[in-house]
């Protein structure tokens, strides 16, 4: 599962916050219904003193599939994870630290040993659970033992109708997977909601998407861009332009009135939006409410727990966040000391935004959107580009930005590569693959040659990754 789905990551996914509004955040795990009284999810902001209300909890590394856009590039498990008996350790903690809901996600959460013993203690202590899954491995039989667990929410991550949806998982039969998962999880008695990562590969494929949807009685669908972390930065073809977004954003707005109207709950990721004519109808969890975007709320009421106990404020977050590890510290020590996991906590705009950014009138609301979205593709946070306000004001000026690859990620769990924004005419033509990835060209050496088997593997992945990412040459994706 990737990271991004739990904006959204998990993915998420993502799962995490819709980024909410000024004035109160909510989880974005759309786990909410149009009409829900929304009483215990939404936070005045500055009435709590900063806790990890919300946290997305990777359980394990270890996945089922080996999808295109993973941010944490998972499939195998981490060479260390937290035991079943160290987790149990961490949901007291979390019950001691005021947590409300845990989401779990992977890799998958059920491939770790501990998945539902984990579920019950959650439970127990009063923390709601809910996860994210691709659903490669949910059985009927899974789905009734996860209900009797206590876990009764749970997100499937659908990109796209069939083709999309398995080029992008990099797996014939994803698709149909995550079909057979939302319908065992439903006849378990779970509330399914759906989430999606938005790219150039199922932008098409929205409206029917939200079609099949309703059919299948979801009742919550969060959607949000792809970002080039992990595997996705492998792949700059797969990623959305900012100049993309003027004109999904009002596709999906017309797609959340007419949600609306179905009894279906439409929300965004933190990485999709910002102050575009759609912005309140995209943030209000109601047709008769007025939401807007309120700041990255990464290490305020966020959290998230890598599966080898690793804290940061946000489960996307680069390893740059890394705020303290659980086998070595309590988590109380962690939040309340570690600056890595407090960096939106005192941030301004003048210190901490650059670019468009800091010049923009939302500027101190907005505080550049979400944060691992502009490192992702910066190296450090304060300028984001994918912006429906930023891309609308440039384009009534006759232009727009273009973001072009410049270096490649390293290969590691939630890494990424580095961008620049080329400001083009508006109307300028759609660059070529070589201008729109202007990597530099490596020769191996010597030198750098594994002697080992598992080394060798490894190197080569990486040296197809770069010198020939995303070719389409192949039915199936690197991973």
């Amino acid at each position: 599962m990737s990271h991004g789905e739990v904006l959204s990551g998990h993915s998420v996914t993502e799962l995490m916050l819709d980024g909410a509004t000024q004035e109160s955040i909510t989880p974005a795990s759309t786990h909410l219904q149009p009409g829900d009284d929304a009483h215990g999810r939404r936070i005045a902001l500055g009435e709590l003193s900063y806790h990890p209300r919300y946290v997305v909890w990777e359980l394990t590394l270890r996945c089922d599939q080996s999808c295109t856009h993973c941010g944490s590039r998972a499939g195998d498990e981490r060479s260390s994870e937290l035991s079943t008996e160290q987790a149990l350790e961490v949901v007291g903690q979390l019950a001691q630290m005021g947590t409300r809901e845990v989401v779990l996600i992977g890799g998958e959460a059920y491939l770790h040993p501990g998945f539902l013993e984990v579920v019950r203690a959650l439970r127990k202590v009063g923390i709601h659970p809910a996860m994210t899954t691709g659903g490669m491995g949910i059985t009927p039989e899974l789905a009734r033992d996860m209900v009797e667990a206590g876990l009764t929410q749970v997100s499937v991550s659908i990109d796209g109708l069939e083709t999309a949806h398995d080029l992008i998982r990099g797996r014939k039969g994803s698709f149909q997977a995550a079909i057979r998962a939302v319908d065992a999880m439903s006849q378990a008695g779970m509330r399914v909601a759906a989430n999606t990562n938005i790219n150039r590969v199922n932008r098409d494929d929205l409206e029917p998407l939200f079609a099949l949807l309703c059919e299948k009685g979801i009742k919550a669908w969060q959607v949000q861009i792809t970002v080039p972390l992990g595997r996705a930065a492998d792949r700059p073809r797969m990623i959305l332009q900012p100049y993309d977004l003027l004109g999904i954003l009002p596709r999906l707005a017309k797609l959340k009135e007419a949600a609306f109207a179905q009894g279906v709950l439409i929300m965004p990721g933190n990485n999709l939006g910002y102050f575009g004519p759609e912005e309140a109808t995209m943030r209000s969890l109601r047709p008769d409410l007025s939401d807007h975007w309120g700041g990255c709320q990464a290490g305020r009421y966020v959290m998230g727990i890598e599966s080898n106990g690793d804290v940061k404020g946000c489960p996307s977050l680069q390893p740059d966040y890394i705020g303290g590890n659980l086998l070595q510290s309590s988590l109380g020590d962690i939040w309340d000391n570690s600056p890595a996991l407090a960096f939106t906590r005192e941030r301004t705009k003048d210190a901490d935004l650059w670019g468009f950014c800091q010049t923009c009138p939302f500027a101190e609301t907005c505080m550049a959107g979400c944060s691992f979205t502009s490192h992702a593709l910066f190296g450090r946070p304060g300028n984001n580009p994918y912006c429906h306000f930023r891309a609308r004001s440039l384009a009534k000026q006759g232009l727009r930005e273009r973001l072009v690859a410049s270096s490649a990620a390293p290969g590691n769990p939630f890494d990424n590569g580095q961008f620049s924004i080329s400001v083009e005419p508006f109307d300028a033509p759609e660059p070529s693959f070589d201008q729109h990835f202007q990597e530099t060209r490596e020769v191996p050496r010597l030198e750098d040659f594994p002697q080992d088997a598992q080394g060798r593997k490894k190197y080569f992945a990486q040296l197809v990754k770069k010198l020939a990412p995303d070719c389409g040459s192949c039915a199936a994706p690197c991973s």
